[in-house]
């Protein structure tokens, strides 16, 4: 595995899967100006790199991220209310739309305190796996305020209107457990497989037919709001599909009773 860069976010690269860790734990991994200003270069790597096959989004220390960094938050807050939010336009909007829009399956292994806009980097990955310790909340409400990080898109999305209405204003925090049950979270382990769990989960998706996971992220996340027009988006996509090499290597792979090597063509 080779590091690319180190700091408060490491990012390393290993046989097309990338990692980026959030290595800020004394601070619980808060999102200051120097870990989102990284966060966000790294993700913007991630997609410009043609030979990055998957993301792995994790975190050093007992908790993922509890959101806003609120000592820096407060010292903003005495400059100005423009210096204080205008961190929204510049940092949490770009990083989850550049964190949604790669082309590559996104694995967030959550453990400990995920909270507010870290919440909110977890929901913009593709797949989370939690440790059994691990809990969710939103936590805006409890600071005045409403919600950032796509956090208001994502839980409708997820939950329906009433369900992330009620977890939106009470900021109650959900367990592991729950937010499986919920639909949040796609695996829920041990603490102490955590890890390695993860790892191997975004390891099978850097090995595995990247067209076909680039076009099922483009189909579940731009569906068609009908059934036609879900058949017919769906007949295009199988149509490229079938004129990949991954495709025809796999139907032979199958026929030959051997298993299939993906290359991501």
């Amino acid at each position: 595995m080779s590091v690319i860069t180190t700091g408060p976010v490491i990012v390393e690269s290993d046989n097309g899967l990338v990692t980026i860790t959030l290595a800020r734990p004394e601070a619980a991994n808060a999102l200051d100006t120097a870990v989102k200003v990284a966060l966000l270069d790294a993700v913007r790597e991630v997609a410009a790199d043609s030979a990055a096959r998957a993301l792995l989004l994790r975190a050093d220390g007992k908790h993922f991220c509890v959101g806003q960094d609120l000592a820096e938050h407060a010292k903003a807050l005495g400059v100005g209310v423009d210096s204080a939010m205008g961190t929204i336009a510049e940092h949490y909007n770009p990083l989850i739309a550049a964190l949604a829009a790669l082309q590559v399956p996104v694995v967030a292994a959550v453990n400990g305190a995920c909270v507010g806009a870290g919440f909110g980097l977890a929901l913009a990955a593709d797949i989370r796996v939690a440790a059994e310790n691990a809990s969710f909340a939103t936590a805006f409400t409890g600071i005045g305020l409403a919600s950032d990080s796509g956090l208001s898109h994502a839980l409708v999305r997820s939950l329906g209107a009433s369900q992330a209405m009620g977890l939106l204003m009470l900021g109650d925090k959900v367990s592991a457990e729950q937010a499986q049950q919920w639909g949040l979270v796609h695996r829920c382990v041990p603490a102490g497989k955590l890890d390695d769990t993860a790892r191997a989960l975004a390891a099978r998706l850097a090995a595995g037919p990247t067209a076909a996971f680039r076009a099922v992220k483009d189909l579940v996340h731009h569906g068609a709001p009908d059934l036609l027009g879900a058949l017919e988006r769906e007949r295009t996509v199988q149509e490229e599909l079938g004129a990949t090499d991954d495709h025809r290597a796999a139907v032979a792979a199958f026929l030959a009773k051997s298993t299939p090597v993906f290359t991501g063509r």
